[in-house]
């Protein structure tokens, strides 16, 4: 007999993920069905208040950093919650490779509760896009996920399809620094009109910034007036 559709296996793997009795991923405690214990959630690597406000690393007393300030990046904003090291790297791994949906749930309110400011003003949230083929192995997009707490919490939109990746490039986890900042050029295409749409893109974890970069130059193209990334977390530098 063949092997299951890989979208039957997500399915089944979610089901699994709701239904099962679930522990704190962190600690091992019982959770009431919760990703992370009430005792571990307040203890996971917050970015601190003083990042730099454009790209999430180190700032200078809460204001731009070096480098932002030399060159301001196409995206106008990041709020990141967390520092891409132990734990919370292993619970985006499990979101994305295990299916730990769960995951998606606790991260998703964690963005949507401390992005209320953020967001105020925003028309569009956008998860960050895959390429088809990566959508089709995975059976899902963990950005979607993530976005989904936001978009209702805010009553904003979630545009699925408002961008399209166009070439599967190799993932950014396996490149050094100057692969990754050339790797995601030209992968986005968008014929969406934006014109003066201020548009928050969700992801699980900014890097170089390379293709949150690309995705903002994308919809500005198309008249977004303004672009902030909300992510999970942000891998401190040097990476």
């Amino acid at each position: 007999m063949s092997n299951p559709p890989r979208f039957l296996t997500a399915l089944w793997l979610q089901l699994v993920d709701v239904l099962a009795p679930q522990d704190c991923f962190v600690c091992g405690a019982e959770s009431a069905g919760e990703a992370v214990c009430r005792a571990c959630a307040p203890e996971l690597p917050r970015r601190p208040p003083s990042a730099c406000p454009c790209c999430a690393l180190p700032g200078l007393g809460g204001g731009r950093c070096a480098a932002c300030a030399r060159a301001r990046p196409d995206y106008d904003a990041t709020l990141a919650l967390y520092d891409f090291v132990f734990p919370v790297d292993a619970m985006v791994h499990a979101l994305k490779y295990r299916h730990r949906l769960s995951m998606a749930r606790f991260l998703g309110a964690a963005l949507a509760a401390r992005a209320a400011d953020f967001a105020a003003h925003a028309d569009l949230v956008l998860p960050m896009p895959l390429h088809p083929r990566r959508l089709a192995e995975r059976g899902f997009n963990q950005a979607v996920e993530l976005a989904r707490p936001l978009a209702r919490a805010r009553g904003l939109p979630i545009g699925l399809a408002v961008v399209r990746k166009t070439r599967d490039v190799p993932a950014q986890a396996g490149l050094d620094r100057e692969a990754r900042l050339r790797n995601p050029r030209g992968v986005f295409e968008c014929d969406l009109n934006l014109a003066g749409q201020r548009v928050i893109v969700v992801d699980d974890v900014m890097t170089t910034g390379a293709t949150l970069g690309e995705l903002a130059r994308t919809l500005k193209r198309q008249g977004a007036s303004w672009v902030g990334n909300l992510v999970v977390a942000r891998t401190p530098a040097p990476y």
